[in-house]
């Protein structure tokens, strides 16, 4: 993620700014053009390369041939597991970065997706040289890649966790590089996560690298029909509303606070919004769209987390009512609490994309000129086919993160069983 304005053209990333500098971009009354901002032909070339198939085509290439290769590697890791775990662990979290760091140079670089990021300045020293559990708003598509954004931005982005369903721990690429950084796996089902969860979450505390451990307390992203189940079980178990998010499952936090305890060092409360009402999809940052994000983060001492599980509850249903009152002060006056900052951009996305991309490509094109060249039916048959599974599947990827496609929530058995 691009952690830049382009309202303070002379901002430099890793300084932090003047709080008293307008926190709104003056658009034009159709919204669709900031004033001033003139019209590149340029511009529209370029969008229209980023827009092409094509290129999506090779993207998707590069990340399944490398990812693949990648989680072979990784299986050949296991022998190291009954020699050095530590050295185990180590070489994942590289591995690792080489498959997750590809998504984010998508967000960083071809996007260009700016972020400014709202925090108190005594507490940004801090970030990314201590374990964290991240708490973050679940109501845009790339809000996972936001947060990824976020860890790469501070260094520890190899090493960082989620916890995530099961049924993730079986995908190809992703799910079986999480398998192996000792991703935690949930079902979603708490008197079978409440053992399971727990384990993983022990194990990592003696885990060698830097990480922070991403959280969705809400459990599903934001939707209106989601929001008005949701507030009904609030409002069952005597809970405010809450306009901007879903009620938190609290029990998936408490547990990760206990087990991670006098490991994490604190609890980094991070709200996220994007400017002028973008919705931003992941198949926008494909086609190399340019979304505005703004995010406030709060460090909390894990110290002034309660360790019991019902007073963790309640702590945790305070911090989602502060959450909704910085978002509705966002949607009021454009702008969170706090101090901006731009963390640099480190380069190394993309320097692992184009290492990537130059030790795949090649082939690839000489096997395609070799298969048109041969002049076979049937051979050009076969080309046109598997572009058109590979287009199709690329869709398919691109779908399964869609808002409206996310888990669902709040029918008639979980309701009953939202005891969270």
């Amino acid at each position: 993620m691009g952690f830049g304005d382009g309202r303070h053209s002379t901002w430099k990333e890793g300084e932090f700014l003047s709080p008293s500098l307008p926190p709104r971009w003056p658009c034009s009354a159709v919204g669709v053009r900031c004033l001033g901002e003139e019209h590149d032909p340029g511009m529209d070339l370029v969008a229209l390369l980023k827009s092409h198939f094509l290129c999506h085509l090779i993207f998707c290439y590069v990340f399944i041939v490398s990812g693949l290769i990648i989680n072979t590697i990784q299986l050949c890791t296991l022998l190291l597991w009954p020699v050095n775990k530590q050295l185990f662990r180590k070489i994942n979290c590289r591995l690792s970065y080489c498959v997750s760091s590809q998504l984010v140079m998508l967000l960083e670089w071809w996007s260009g997706t700016e972020c400014v990021i709202y925090t108190d300045p005594r507490a940004y020293p801090k970030y990314g040289k201590e374990n964290a559990i991240v708490v973050l708003n679940h109501k845009f598509e790339i809000d996972f890649l936001c947060g990824w954004s976020l860890a790469e931005r501070f260094g520890v982005l190899g090493g960082s966790k989620v916890l995530a369903k099961k049924e993730l721990a079986y995908v190809p690429i992703i799910g079986w590089m999480w398998y192996f950084t000792e991703m935690v796996f949930c079902t979603r089902k708490w008197e079978q996560d409440r053992k399971t969860v727990s384990e993983s979450l022990l194990h990592l505390r003696d885990y060698p690298e830097k990480y922070f451990f991403l959280i969705h307390c809400e459990g599903t992203r934001f939707t209106e029909k989601k929001h008005q189940i949701s507030m009904q079980v609030a409002q069952a178990k005597g809970l405010p509303s809450l306009k901007h998010h879903l009620l938190p499952r609290t029990k998936g936090f408490a547990v990760t606070v206990r087990s991670l305890r006098n490991v994490v060092s604190a609890v980094y409360d991070c709200t996220l919004n994007f400017r002028n009402n973008e919705n931003p999809t992941l198949l926008g940052v494909l086609n190399g769209k340019k979304y505005h994000a703004d995010l406030y983060v709060r460090r909390i001492p894990l110290e002034e987390v309660p360790e019991e599980e019902d007073k963790c509850a309640a702590w945790l249903h305070k911090l989602y009512q502060e959450k909704d009152a910085f978002q509705e002060e966002y949607s009021r006056t454009g702008t969170f609490p706090e101090t901006p900052v731009v963390p640099p951009r480190r380069p190394w996305t993309l320097v692992n994309w184009l290492f990537w991309a130059s030790m795949l490509l090649y082939p690839f094109f000489r096997f395609v000129v070799n298969m048109v060249s041969s002049g076979s039916s049937l051979t050009l048959a076969s080309f046109v086919l598997v572009f058109f599974v590979a287009s199709m599947g690329v869709r398919w990827m691109i779908g399964v993160t869609e808002i409206d496609k996310g888990s669902a929530y709040g029918n008639m058995d979980s309701k009953q069983k939202h005891s969270d």
